[in-house]
């Protein structure tokens, strides 16, 4: 009798932490949620040619906006370069912002497909 009551106590306590070690499991990944939705509300600014052309990017890497100054019109294949360059120059500010924001919800640790 008493051998049967230990065994169900242990199962008891085995069930809890079980339930306790998925409940911690499951913390990083709703963080992880909250930055990469965090992301999609962020942007940055992309430029080039002094600010001749810009572009807003967000945290998950979509163009949002281009804003071309009306002098830039007048030459095409300028103006294409300084589009790339402007688009390439907010990618990278966008990357760099991904990068740090879950960073710092990893510590640091670089980890595949999340970035």
């Amino acid at each position: 009798m008493m051998n049967r009551q230990k065994r169900r106590q242990a199962k008891r306590q085995q069930g809890k932490q079980q339930s306790q070690s998925q409940a911690q499991a499951h913390q990083p990944l709703a963080m992880l949620q909250k930055v990469q939705e965090e992301l999609e509300s962020l942007t940055v600014e992309g430029s080039a040619g002094g600010g001749v052309v810009k572009v807003v990017i967000t945290g998950k890497q979509t163009v949002e906006s281009v804003e071309i100054a009306p002098e830039a019109i007048e030459d095409l294949e300028m103006l294409q370069d300084l589009i790339t360059a402007a688009v390439n120059d907010g990618l990278t500010k966008s990357q760099e912002l991904a990068s740090e924001k879950i960073g710092a919800l990893t510590g640091g640790m670089n980890i595949p497909g999340l970035t």
